[in-house]
């Protein structure tokens, strides 16, 4: 087996229905399974621990609760969570660029650098970042490397990574990705692979073939989601340089003939996903809250965090006989950076009657 250190060849009408006075608040995070302090939601909702940690070193040395940094997230069928580490994406000098991908199971784990080696997953990758197909069934990973302008895109599966699609072209051709960040996938098999770099966002067949190299173009792609009604959205970057800058950012919704139309201008995404009735969910770190976004472009508050709180990416736990056996199916993990320390992470769980929440705000 090759070396996995190696660097791979391929390699509004704005909703508020409830003031705060109408919100609740969760008590704090301090294993798996306690309530989440610092969340505030509409009554209903509830929110958990679900991955922590503890004796990883903060930015000062000295150890502290979470786990290293993680910006992205998957839940397969069986309801089990994949995370990927954090690269150097948008800024170069002396870095460890290749990191592998933790696997926790459902149900939620603690990590400690004694028992981190049992969540390790999958090759050693550079800059990856991780995306699920539809229901679990499929999970994708984006790297690229940022000195040799080339990126590809992965299938993920059985802990191999399994080129699907990009890395170094043949004959001098240029590179089918440069900078590929959030896919998505659609009901009949087509990927969608966002290239911040080129300003596009790819469609691939079912088999990894190219389809359309530039399918929508938009400024700073990076996040995307096929909601059940098969369009896709996309979180683009805008005027950010960087995602932790404020943008302005934009969403859009595409239609499955490829006719866009821009849903909301102004948060910089920083995690994107499928919710029930043709929504998506939103992170807004800036903002430190989470929300829905329906395709007609009305928005409800679901989260706010306080006290240097803030979400950064976001899935939903797909409906499978597991993930409902486990008690999980269409709750919402998310990634929280605690008190502004983004190298040391936690993981979230939030449930509770969110299609209702929907239903009820679109009524």
């Amino acid at each position: 087996m090759a070396d996995p250190r190696r660097r791979p060849r391929h390699i509004t009408r704005r909703l508020r229905r409830g003031s705060a006075a109408g919100m609740t608040l969760a008590a704090a995070l301090l294993a798996p399974g306690t309530a989440l302090a610092e969340i505030v939601m509409p009554p209903g909702l509830t929110a958990q621990g679900y991955v922590t940690g503890e004796g990883f070193e903060a930015p000062g040395g000295a150890p502290a609760r979470g786990i290293p940094s993680t910006a992205t997230l998957a839940v397969d069928h069986t309801g089990a969570l994949y995370l990927a580490r954090t690269g150097r994406r948008y800024a170069g000098g002396e870095f460890e660029y290749l990191t592998r991908m933790y696997r926790i199971p459902a149900g939620g784990a603690r990590l400690t650098p004694a028992t981190e080696a049992r969540y390790i997953h999958g090759p050693f990758l550079t800059n990856a970042q991780v995306s699920g197909g539809r229901g679990g069934r499929e999970l994708f990973v984006t790297t690229f490397d940022r000195d040799r302008r080339v990126g590809a895109l992965y299938r993920l599966a059985d802990g191999r990574a399994q080129l699907f699609a990009g890395g170094t072209p043949d004959g001098g051709l240029p590179p089918l990705l440069v900078q590929p960040e959030g896919t998505a996938v659609d009901g009949a098999g087509h990927v969608y692979v966002a290239d911040r770099d080129r300003g596009v966002v790819v469609r691939l067949g079912p088999g990894g073939q190219l389809l359309d190299s530039s399918y929508v173009r938009v400024q700073r792609p990076r996040v995307l989601a096929v909601d059940d009604a098969d369009h896709l959205w996309i979180g683009s970057d805008g005027n950010a340089d960087s995602p932790w800058q404020p943008g302005p950012g934009a969403l859009w919704r595409v239609a499955p003939g490829g006719e866009r139309r821009l849903v909301l201008q102004g948060p910089v995404a920083q995690g994107l996903a499928p919710g029930p009735g043709g929504a998506v969910f939103v992170a807004d770190r800036h903002a430190q809250e989470i929300f829905a976004v329906t395709p007609e472009g009305s928005r409800l508050n679901l989260a706010r965090f306080t006290d240097g709180q803030a979400p950064r990416g976001l899935a939903v736990v797909p409906a499978t006989p597991d993930t409902r056996a486990a008690g999980l199916a269409g709750d919402l993990l998310v990634v929280v950076i605690r008190s502004g320390v983004f190298q040391l992470n936690e993981i979230a769980r939030i449930s509770g009657p969110i299609a209702d929440l929907l239903q009820r705000a679109r009524d």
